[in-house]
């Protein structure tokens, strides 16, 4: 019991550490699990056993027999399924040629080139150099996201590391288990017919069952056979039923089954999905803090010595300055990327939770039917995973700077609203250079925005999904602009420290308009303009104008004007470099002010030289 409770203490006190300092929650797992295992036995303990001994020894252990293989075959083909759930076929299609090409000739030249590596550095078999190339093959976005979460860097950089790491994800896994029927038919690796029949065997029950079930799933779902409270657990079982159903049918194919499942159920775009992700996420969290403190305690520190040489050394070094920079070399040339760069990602390649997972089951599994060279496989795998998750962590952000790939001013822009005036605004703002997000909760609103060729992205902004995504990283301006004045005074409370390094604005409320004296510092435009205002005025003259600026004094009396005729809101000021800047309605005073600079406002195209003479 006490083992059993202080793995979920120590899993999650882990999850928060890594929440904490901002670290892939891998690595402390990891480390604990081999702190209470193989290190507490060797060094740590008076009689040389485990703090934490997974599989019962004598009158010690949690998982008698072979328990152990069934509890990890089980969390895997869960946190497969999650997996699977992400990879978007459309995403596939539109991430960019760059993108497409790492996750398959990259990949490529990963499955090779290790293989190889592993082959002549290590003198291990064919087969399992190829199982070791597989599974090293995956990065995964929960290690890409934390090590990228705080480094500013270009656009295009962050969006080609996020989307490798995500589509790359299930692939990977799926090639190393497809790398892994293949052996398991055949351990003596005389690829004979009969082998070859098997893992057709393999492939076939594998992918029908996944396919067929994810199907049955998203009808049941559908037409409401199950109610919303059971709805998650309900998915749950069925994920658990597939993955045994389809082994029970041919033996090792129900990992295999998972991911299809995960894949088919993860494009139906069923209206259930996004529960039934959030609860695998949920889930997947649990498991994978039990799941690693398990795997690495369960490591022997005889095991550790395997690899305690110059070849692994070698074999690491040859995975990260050779086979990583080949694959992403070939991949992204004639892109538009820059030779730096294409340095940069070459040099981010953390292995991930998915690949330390699978190495581990696949290692006990075939270590238990005898397979020479089997006993390499976990711990190669975890030092590749905890040596590229240390390298990436410690060094990505300096490595960063040198190469010039680190974004020294933050100048994107967050609205918060994707509303008529904040889409025609960030319209505006898009076609004048400068990285513009849109986010709301409102579908409809963000396909509006989409449609225009605009970033929109479809949250809630109570969520905290908004400080993971690593596309951000270069925005600096907060802009709260919906129409409700709490949720602006939230979004500006929360992400302030976040996204408005260079500036947060909020929309003034109605009572801050009527009352000079409340004026907010981080007020929006006008004092005299709350959201109704822009809403009308937009309405009236969807069209943005620029007006030239001659001196100080004039640009005084322009915003006199617009703040005293109801169609005429002023937005921004823009200098003589194109830069905007945004206008606050605590300051509207600019302190220099050159001959080419003009007042951008919201509004009727005015002549406003025959307005100031009116007035």
């Amino acid at each position: 019991m006490l083992e059993l409770a202080g793995i979920i203490i120590l899993g999650i006190l882990a999850q928060w550490m890594a929440w904490k300092f901002k670290i892939p929650a891998i690595l402390p797992l990891i480390l604990i699990g081999l702190l209470v295992g193989p290190i507490a036995a060797e060094f740590l303990s008076e009689d040389g056993t485990k703090w934490i001994e997974p599989i019962w020894n004598g009158d010690k252990g949690l998982f008698p027999g072979e328990s152990l293989f069934y509890f990890v075959s089980l969390a895997i083909s869960i946190i497969l399924f999650e997996g699977g759930l992400t990879l978007k076929l459309n995403e596939i299609k539109n991430v960019g040629p760059v993108i497409t090409k790492l996750i398959t000739i990259g990949s490529i030249v990963t499955f090779f080139g290790a293989a190889v590596a592993a082959h002549f550095i290590f003198g291990l078999t064919w087969e399992i150099s190829f199982l070791f190339s597989g599974l090293i093959i995956v990065t995964g976005p929960t290690v890409i996201t934390p090590i990228l979460r705080n480094i500013p860097l270009k656009k295009d950089v962050s969006t080609v590391l996020k989307w490798e790491g995500i589509l790359i994800d299930p692939i990977g896994a799926l090639v190393a288990v497809l790398v892994f029927e293949f052996i398991s038919v055949d351990a003596g690796g005389e690829f004979t017919k009969t082998a070859l029949v098997e893992f057709g065997k393999i492939v076939l029950f594998g992918s029908t069952f996944g396919f067929t079930f994810a199907h049955a799933l998203n009808l049941i779902l559908n037409k409401k056979w199950v109610p919303h409270y059971l709805m998650n657990v309900f998915s749950l079982a069925a994920v658990l039923g597939v993955f045994v159903l389809s082994d029970s049918f041919a033996h090792e194919s129900g990992l295999l089954a998972v991911v299809v499942m995960g894949m088919v159920l993860g494009n139906s775009n069923s209206p259930h999905l996004k529960d039934i992700l959030y609860f695998k996420e949920s889930l997947s969290v649990l498991l994978i803090s039990i799941l690693f403190i398990l795997l690495a305690a369960n490591i022997n520190f005889d095991e550790l010595l395997l690899i305690y040489n110059w070849e692994t050394a070698v074999l690491f070094l040859s995975i990260v300055f050779l086979i990583r920079p080949i694959g992403v070399f070939l991949s992204t040339h004639g892109s538009k990327l820059n030779f730096n760069e294409k340095l940069f990602i070459s040099w981010v390649g953390p292995r991930g939770i998915v690949a330390a997972g699978i190495a581990s089951l696949f290692g006990l599994k075939l270590a238990n039917k005898g397979v020479v060279g089997a006993e390499y496989i976990t711990p190669l795998v975890f030092v590749i995973v905890l040596g590229t998750v240390l390298l990436n962590a410690t060094t990505a952000r300096l490595f960063a700077r040198l190469v010039g790939v680190f974004l020294t001013q933050s100048n994107g822009i967050l609205i918060v609203g994707a509303s008529k005036v904040s889409r025609l605004l960030g319209h505006y703002l898009e076609s004048n250079g400068r990285h513009v997000v849109l986010i709301d909760s409102n579908q409809s609103n963000i396909a509006k925005a989409k449609e225009l060729g605009l970033e929109a992205l479809n949250t809630n902004i109570y969520s905290d999904s908004l400080v993971d995504n690593i596309e951000l990283n270069d925005v600096g301006y907060l802009m709260a602009m919906t129409g409700s004045s709490d949720i602006n005074k939230y979004a500006i409370n929360k992400f302030r420290e976040q996204f408005g390094e260079n500036g947060s604005f909020r929309l003034v409320t109605t009572e801050e308009m009527n009352n000079p004296e409340d004026n907010p510092k981080e007020g929006l435009f006008s004092q005299k303009d709350d959201y109704s205002s822009l809403i009308n005025v937009t309405r009236k003259y969807p069209s943005i104008q620029e007006i030239d600026i001659e001196d100080k004094e004039h640009y005084t009396s322009l915003i006199e004007i617009t703040n005293k005729n109801k169609d005429m809101i002023p937005l921004f000021l823009k200098d003589d470099d194109g830069e905007m800047h945004i206008i606050s309605s605590f300051n509207t005073n600019a302190n220099e002010i050159g001959k080419d600079f003009k007042l951008v406002y919201l509004g009727k195209p005015f002549d406003v030289e025959k307005v100031a003479q009116e007035d």
